[in-house]
């Protein structure tokens, strides 16, 4: 999976996070997309920070990451990883950088062709309805082990996209019964690899400026331009 794709299911694992509108009653599980649905038509901006665990099925293996995202509405986003290395997302109003400093690469391409091509990528531009897009399940076999394994202490969803693809064939995400905030996201992709998002220190409606939104490669910098197609 490519390094882009893999911090583009990030950023869906993080929009996803911060959208519960706060409850003072426990959130029914079957009210729940309606509510999430509702406070991400609302959400202006938001930054985080993150770590997320890239667990491969087949070796074991667990990659963790870390570092800070903002995202600013409509359809930006500052995908900053510190560690292990240092590897920048930024999509902006019309191209999406992807920037690896250790390898001195920029790969450009067009917000356009990715939110066509990718469902939940429809998430950055605020085009996703999660009842339209994904089929919510509350109960379904095997819930139980999530819950137990991944999910305690948190009302547990099963999305399906209705058009799955190879990077995403199913997410789960944990939801606070009693404020509706979403906490964790994990997306499986095709092989039953996880990608799993945590966020800290979350703010929402702070002051982000557009120039975030943008990025000019150093100088010296490879640039690969894949802005006619995805």
């Amino acid at each position: 999976m490519s390094r882009l794709y893999i911090s583009c299911v990030a950023v869906f694992c993080a929009l996803l996070i911060p959208l519960g509108a706060m409850a003072s009653e426990p959130v029914a599980p079957e009210d729940l997309p309606d509510l999430i649905q509702q406070r991400y038509e609302t959400l202006k901006t938001f930054q985080a920070d993150f770590v997320q665990e890239l667990t491969n099925v087949a070796s074991g293996e667990v990659e963790t990451r870390e570092g800070k995202i903002w995202f600013r509405q409509p359809s930006q986003v500052r995908w900053e990883t510190t560690k292990p290395e240092n590897e920048l997302l930024v999509v902006g109003p019309e191209f999406a950088w992807n920037y690896i400093e250790d390898e001195e690469l920029a790969i450009k391409y067009s917000v356009a062709s990715l939110l066509d091509s990718k469902t939940i990528l429809r998430f950055i531009s605020g085009q996703a309805n999660i009842k339209e897009d994904f089929v919510v399940k509350t109960e379904w076999q095997g819930a139980d082990a999530v819950r137990e394994r991944w999910g305690k202490g948190f009302t547990v969803l099963q999305l399906v996209p209705k058009e799955a693809e190879p990077g995403m064939v199913l997410a789960f995400v944990g939801v606070e019964s009693d404020t509706g905030l979403l906490r964790q996201v994990m997306i499986v992709d095709f092989y039953g690899n996880g990608n799993e998002l945590r966020l800290s220190n979350v703010e929402l409606d702070v002051n982000l400026t557009p120039d975030m939104f943008s990025f000019v490669p150093p100088q010296g910098t490879q640039v690969e331009d894949n802005t006619q197609g995805f």
